[in-house]
């Protein structure tokens, strides 16, 4: 990248959250150990793999089992206010389901998807030992997520007419967008909370986001029932506080990255220098954020087009819960699929080929192992999960029955986003685009619409195509990430980061 001559001035901070002091101490560089076991000849190669497993479990699992966490209370955040819309009715649960995978995911897609870029620049800079980028890297991220929350707000404004547009009934839709307009605010939460988390993740800083999102869940719970039922607020009062809820983790972790002495060589503080390259930065993130909005807005469609069936009521209130089950286990391969990206990218940022290769395939299999108990727990469970959700036997049942489409998606969602990370870890964004298109939209939509209407099978149907749509997008990153030549990537991110380094 070319500068003009205030260039060193662009490098000055606007801001400074603190000066660095030559005492501070410098984030440790990578272990090099992994790779030094994997490339010890002298070792037979089932002592090599031993010691090897044990060595990248442990490093796993102190990176993931916090991620999993975070996750996982973020959306117990979220699902709390479904449920206290669900008591307050059917009619407010299939609304809040509604709003909230048919609207409010478009925009966590899309702020998910384009702040991913940071994981990818962030872990291969962190693994290079170029720590004063990932700042940098942060704060252009968050410039363009929050110019691209203003147009999305325009969306949440009109949720009615467009939910109305899409065929759903007018109670649905009218109540469904006093739920969405409560969600504004949460759109510019994510748009920080977003590079912010991957800007923690990427230098394996995970555990204060647990303690961060523990404390908001309780607070979220209480003040949520307060709103809710104490003064009367109805769905609104569930959305504001849900989007209350996620601006207290934006400045909760920002706060840890002013104080931590582990982010004085990461963060320097506000500095012009942000606001250069922020043409390239957008089309990479563009990249990353089409990627991962084809896969988050995919079982999305799946409750949208359930609208469309006879008793849509029904299917909508079923599929809800089906979908916030799924949501919540989902959360579990999204940890690991943190852990992924960033054990690769670091990784390969460090120039190290074989640790790349061999984190992926631990992580896809332990992330395998915990979907399957998870799907086998649902199936046990299958005519009781509903409760937890509304009291009618009439979704109970129509739970039950879905459940089997349930426990496959949990099984094939346990490999698919690990897979994914590692696409982030090494940049593939694009190529996955490509991949999703195919196996979604070309085979999954269609596929689910035929076997739904055509055939008659209903939500069953839809959900049938859908999966199939899924297994086909697993297969072929399965296949991609197995045949992948890891030397050649690591080369890719010290040419990516040669590109991106504006301190030459």
């Amino acid at each position: 990248m070319e500068y003009s001559t205030n260039a060193k001035e662009l490098n000055e901070p606007i801001l400074l959250s603190r000066k660095p002091s030559s005492t501070s101490a410098s984030p440790g560089p990578i272990s090099s150990e992994l790779e030094d076991t994997l490339s010890n000849s002298d070792l037979s190669y089932f002592h090599r793999l031993r010691l090897a497993t044990c060595l990248e479990l442990n490093t796993l699992f102190r990176l993931a089992a916090p991620a999993v966490i975070v996750y996982l209370l973020n959306n117990l955040t979220s699902m709390s206010t479904q449920i206290f819309c669900g008591h307050l009715g059917n009619l407010q649960l299939a609304a809040a389901s509604l709003g909230n995978t048919g609207i409010q995911v478009f925009a966590y897609g899309l702020m998910l998807g384009m702040g991913s870029a940071v994981e990818t620049l962030c872990g291969q800079a962190y693994g290079a030992h170029k720590y004063e980028m990932l700042g940098v890297y942060l704060q252009r991220s968050m410039i363009l997520l929050m110019a691209t929350g203003v147009p999305l707000t325009l969306i949440y404004v009109f949720s009615k007419p467009i939910l109305l547009a899409l065929g759903e009934s007018e109670a649905i839709a009218s109540t469904a967008a006093v739920f969405v307009y409560g969600l504004i605010p949460q759109i510019f939460a994510y748009a920080a909370n977003f590079p912010i988390q991957k800007f923690l993740q990427a230098q394996s800083i995970v555990l204060p986001s647990a303690y961060v999102a523990a404390a908001t869940l309780a607070v979220h719970v209480v003040l949520s029932w307060v709103l809710v039922f104490k003064l009367g607020l109805g769905l609104l009062g569930a959305s504001l506080m849900l989007s209350i809820s996620w601006w207290i983790v934006v400045v909760a972790q920002f706060v840890y990255i002013l104080v931590s002495d582990k982010c004085k060589t990461t963060w320097t503080g506000f500095t012009w220098q942000a606001f250069t390259g922020l043409w390239d930065f957008l089309k990479l993130s563009t990249a990353s954020a089409v990627m991962l909005c084809l896969e988050a807005w995919y079982y999305q469609i799946l409750v949208l087009i359930a609208g469309l069936l006879k008793n849509p009521e029904i299917a909508l209130d079923s599929l809800s819960v089906c979908m916030t089950i799924s949501g919540w286990v989902f959360m579990i391969a999204v940890g690991f699929n943190a852990a992924a990206s960033v054990r690769v990218s670091n990784e390969l940022g460090a120039g190290h080929p074989k640790s790349a290769a061999f984190a992926v395939v631990i992580v896809t299999f332990s992330s395998f192992v915990i979907a399957l108990i998870f799907a086998i727990m649902v199936l046990v469970l299958r005519h009781v999960i509903s409760y937890a959700f509304t009291d009618g036997a009439t979704v109970s049942d129509a739970v039950s029955e879905l459940t089997p489409f349930l426990a496959a998606s949990i099984i094939l969602n346990g490999i698919q986003p690990v897979l994914s990370g590692v696409a982030v870890g090494c940049g593939w964004q694009a190529f996955v685009a490509y991949v999703n298109v195919g196996s979604y939209y070309i085979i999954g939509i269609p596929l689910g619409s035929v076997l739904g209407f055509t055939f008659n099978l209903g939500a069953k149907g839809i959900w049938s195509g859908m999966l199939g749509g899924t297994l086909v997008q697993t297969l072929i990153l399965l296949w991609v990430t197995f045949r992948t030549d890891w030397n050649k990537e690591v080369d890719k991110a010290k040419a990516r980061l040669d590109q991106w380094d504006d301190t030459k």
